[in-house]
């Protein structure tokens, strides 16, 4: 007589794609914000995560690898797989994490783009600048993500036509920022 676990039990009969699915779910998108984590230096973090990310994945690629031969456990564990995905990218869109470094550039708004950031509670510096079709002003803007839709409905009304560039800076040291908690 065999010893059947519990997983066994409830994986290889009906509801087992579903359940592969619902697991590919989880250990995918923990994937995706422990990915993010660590390229945001949050090292604890993405190791934590880790840990239960490969756990429920080894649990998850095991069922499947033992149902080879049903249709319905592979596409539970394929399409856990992509739903993983869509779900990672939206609780790491949720969560937000980090800060975004604004680069905006204007011809003809940039003091008042900068006074504008700074009254809504946002640090900004200006600068003049010279672009492809003369004197611009260049302002930078450190914000928190969750705050970055904010920031630029304040740049878009003051000067609709500005260009904006953004990127993740991978650490920030000292400045202001604003009413910002440091995260």
């Amino acid at each position: 007589m065999t010893d059947v676990s519990l997983l066994e039990v409830l994986t290889g009969g009906t509801f087992g794609p579903l359940i592969i699915f619902c697991m590919r779910i989880l250990d995918v998108s923990m994937g995706t914000v422990r990915m993010l984590s660590a390229v945001q230096g949050r090292r604890l973090i993405a190791a934590l995560i880790g840990v239960v990310e490969v756990t429920i994945w080894v649990l998850a690629a095991g069922t499947a690898i033992k149902n080879l031969d049903s249709f319905w456990h592979l596409l539970g564990y394929s399409g856990g797989f992509a739903a993983g995905t869509a779900i990672g990218v939206w609780i790491e869109e949720k969560i937000a994490f980090g800060y975004v470094s604004l680069r905006i550039i204007s011809a003809k708004g940039g003091a008042h783009i900068a006074h504008a950031l700074r009254e809504a509670g946002f640090g900004a510096t200006e600068f003049p600048a010279v672009g492809g079709a003369g004197k611009v002003a260049f302002v930078i803007s450190v914000v928190r993500r969750r705050r970055v839709r904010e920031a630029l409905r304040v740049i878009n009304e003051i000067c609709p036509e500005a260009f904006v560039t953004m990127e993740m800076p991978r650490s920030i040291q000292r400045g202001y920022l604003g009413q910002q908690k440091r995260v």
